[in-house]
Parts: C-alpha cells; sequence; structure tokens
C-alpha cells in the first residue's frame, strides 16, 4: 500500500503509461513555472529592496556634505573673526550690550567707543568670547550667521544725528 496514487491508477488499468508520463511531466513544468514566478517575485524584491538602500545611501551622503559645509562654515568664521578683530588692550570705558536676554559689558578704551557707536566697528561673539572688529567683517559674519553680531551701529544714523546737533556745543567735561 505504500505504493502512490498514479501506480496504484496504472495497476488497475485506468491510466496508460502515456498518460501517466505526461501527468508526471506536466507536473514537473508546473513546479519550474511555479518556482520561475517564486524567483522573480524574490529579484522583484531584492530590486526594491537595493533601490531603498540607494536612497537611503543618498540621503545620508547629503546629510554628511550638509554637515561638512556647515562646520567649514564655522571654521571659516571662527578665523575671519580672529584674523580680523581689533586688539584691544583693556580699556576704562565700559560698553553695555545685550546677548540674547543677558545683558554684557566690554571695556573699550575712547576710540573703539567712538567706533562702535560710529557704526565702524562691531561686537561680534566668538566661542564665549566678545571680540572687537571692522564693520565690514561682521557685515560679512552676519550674511554667513547673523546670530554672531551683537552690535553693528549703522553710520548714516549717527551721522544724520551729528548733523542735527551740529550747532549745539556739547561741554568736553559732560559725562554720560
Amino acid at each position: 500500500m505504500a505504493s502512490s496514487l498514479q501506480e496504484q491508477l496504472l495497476k488497475a488499468g485506468l491510466v496508460s503509461d502515456q498518460q501517466a508520463r505526461q501527468s508526471k511531466s506536466s507536473k514537473r513544468k508546473q513546479k519550474r513555472r511555479g518556482d520561475e514566478v517564486d524567483s522573480q517575485a524574490q529579484r522583484r524584491a531584492a530590486e526594491r529592496a537595493a533601490a531603498e538602500k540607494q536612497a537611503r545611501d543618498r540621503e545620508l551622503n547629503r546629510q554628511r556634505d550638509e554637515e561638512a559645509k556647515r562646520k567649514a562654515q564655522v571654521v571659516a568664521l571662527w578665523q575671519m573673526i580672529r584674523d580680523n578683530r581689533v586688539p584691544r588692550e583693556r580699556g576704562d570705558i565700559a560698553y553695555n550690550f545685550t546677548d540674547g536676554s543677558a545683558l554684557k559689558r566690554l571695556y573699550v578704551n575712547a576710540e573703539q567707543q567712538q567706533g562702535i557707536v560710529g557704526g565702524r566697528l562691531a561686537i561680534v561673539r566668538q566661542d564665549a568670547f566678545y571680540e572687537l572688529v571692522p564693520a565690514e567683517i561682521a557685515q560679512r559674519v552676519a550674511a554667513i550667521d547673523a546670530s554672531l553680531v551683537l552690535v553693528l551701529n549703522s553710520p548714516s544714523t549717527e551721522e544724520a544725528a551729528d548733523d542735527d546737533y551740529a550747532d549745539y556745543k556739547v561741554p568736553d567735561d559732560l559725562m554720560w
């Protein structure tokens, strides 16, 4: 009784040899077609996974490139500020300014104070320190990262204010 159905049908004479072989052949072909369909589905799934991986890799590379550009800009700003800062020996005039919500104080000499007020000098933040730089450099820094420029007075408003009060003499001994 361990024989297959096909063998049993052959012994009973219900099926001829040729029909049994055709049946076997067609089963093999169907199995092969099924394997081909499975392999095509697997191939499509593998191609889809490869395309998704390429898209993910492109996105990661783009993010890495943006991060590298940002770091390069930070280094360039740091070098620009360091190379163009105005050397300041400790002055006796306290210049007050705000950094966010904090009030900060920078000691400058009279010439530097006039430069800041007149718009020729600006105060920029570099890491945890404050530096005096020429206004042109501060404008270039502001074009890249405006949050680093803390004080940049416009020279046109100061000149207009000077012209309005040019007829009035201010005493030399007046302290504000």
